[in-house]
């Protein structure tokens, strides 16, 4: 049998060249000098992060707008409730972090899906005979990362309100996911227009992201209205993932229903945490609550989700430590305050500008945003939202968000966490700006024959 030795012999400090010799049955044939590779610094970012956009800072960043000096800015454009100081934490929030701190007994490493105590905690907040939970239904984590993670794979499809929050798709595009966007509808009070949901779903749909109360609409379900969601969804045999971090913040004349509680089939991953209702977004606690009556889940959804949760090994211990005090001994009379502060703000907000020619705000039932449409052909010298709220920067110094931010061109979000003064302030700079612009229809005919 013949045999083969490929010989190689390498000289040459800076750019290798290896004389290449092929040996058989000893005879040595030549294969030439062949030069090595040079070593060299070659270091790209990856394909994720080449994927990951965030709608909101980019078209945030591309605003090259100064605001007018001589007024002092309003921001209302950041859905973070703790910018001002009018929205303190409670103190038994405050209390419970030190205690926890004062005990040193939650300075290492938790269990990835959060300690067992911490899950029992947020199990027994949330359990209820329509919904009910166990330790093992929670887990502490970044929620809708690791709900998205769990649920699709690169090539699969998510079903996305627009409007809706800009995450969604910043994560989705980041992971290979197709982002499919459904239509809320604002003359129904931001429900979702079910006929062209269902429309787009096939069979590469993973799962359909329902947020509630919501972003940027600051829309409230009704009880109806989530039956109808929940049987296109078991039509369909597309599991939710509902976006609940706004829950229970719904104003006085209105009621929230966790989706789940309404659910008979369906298998839902509830996100949630403190962020909001407890006014700590910087603290960064969420969780995910596991609903699945008929267990489609199954066990692979659970497992796959303590897998994914290996990544990151869990949210901040201190935190977690102070779960069970905060869940059970925040006062009622603290949600109740905070609402009335939100309703106060979200009213006065929709009547002064519903009051001004060219603007059809949305009155909002929940949450901490309110939508306005502007009447772009009222407004000719504009050509898009966003053109219209740089202007009201750079004239008026109030800041507030494009929807485009949220695919939803030619209307702005109010953020109204803001002190009611300062909310009064900017709506009367609003509607100083727009009677400014505004072309009634013989104006903007006129605009239309001069061109």
């Amino acid at each position: 049998m013949d045999s083969y030795l490929i010989q190689v012999n390498g000289h040459g400090d800076h750019a290798p060249v290896l004389d290449v010799h092929l040996k058989t049955n000893g005879n040595s044939i030549s294969l030439g000098k062949v030069k090595g590779r040079k070593p060299r610094w070659a270091v790209r970012a990856s394909e994720m992060s080449k994927k990951t956009f965030n709608p909101v800072r980019a078209i945030v960043d591309s605003m090259k707008v100064e605001p007018n000096p001589k007024k002092a800015m309003i921001s209302l454009s950041l859905g973070d409730p703790t910018v001002f100081g009018n929205l303190p934490t409670n103190d038994e929030v405050t209390l419970a972090v030190k205690e926890v701190l004062d005990s040193g007994r939650y300075n290492g490493y938790a269990p990835a899906v959060g300690y067992q105590s911490c899950r029992e905690a947020v199990a027994a907040y949330y359990s209820c005979p329509e919904a009910p939970l166990e330790a093992q239904d929670v887990i502490l984590t970044s929620a809708i990362e690791l709900a998205l993670a769990v649920l699709a794979n690169p090539g699969q499809n998510i079903l996305v309100p627009r409007p809706g929050f800009s995450l969604y798709k910043t994560l989705a595009l980041s992971m290979g996911i197709e982002v499919k966007l459904y239509n809320l509808l604002p003359e129904k009070a931001w429900e979702i227009d079910l006929k062209h949901l269902e429309s787009l779903v096939d069979e590469k749909t993973a799962c359909l992201i329902v947020n509630n109360p919501s972003n940027p609409c600051g829309s409230v379900f009704s009880k109806s209205h989530l039956q109808k969601i929940l049987a296109a969804a078991s039509r369909q045999c597309v599991p939710i993932l509902a976006d609940e971090i706004y829950g229970d913040m719904v104003f006085a004349d209105c009621k929230y229903e966790p989706i789940a509680t309404l659910s008979t089939n369906v298998p839902i991953l509830s996100c949630g945490g403190l962020a909001k209702r407890w006014l700590v977004p910087g603290w960064r606690m969420g969780w995910i609550l596991i609903h699945d009556r008929r267990d489609i889940f199954g066990n692979e959804i659970r497992d796959g989700l303590v897998r994914l949760s290996q990544r990151i090994l869990g949210p901040c211990t201190i935190v977690q430590g102070a779960l069970e005090r905060i869940l059970h001994r925040t006062p009622p009379e603290f949600y109740h305050n905070t609402l009335s502060i939100l309703k106060s703000n979200a009213d006065l907000c929709y009547t002064a500008l519903s009051a001004i020619p060219g603007l059809q705000p949305v009155r909002p039932a929940g949450a901490m945003y309110l939508m306005v449409e502007i009447e772009m052909e009222h407004f000719p010298e504009f050509e898009n939202d966003v053109e219209f709220t740089e202007r009201l920067i750079s004239e008026q110094s109030v800041f507030c968000l494009p929807a485009t931010c949220f695919e939803y061109p030619n209307f702005f979000r109010v953020v109204i966490t803001v002190p009611e003064e300062m909310i009064l302030e900017a709506c009367s700079r609003i509607q100083e700006f727009c009677e400014m612009h505004y072309q009634g229809a013989e104006g903007t005919q006129d605009l239309e024959c001069d061109k």
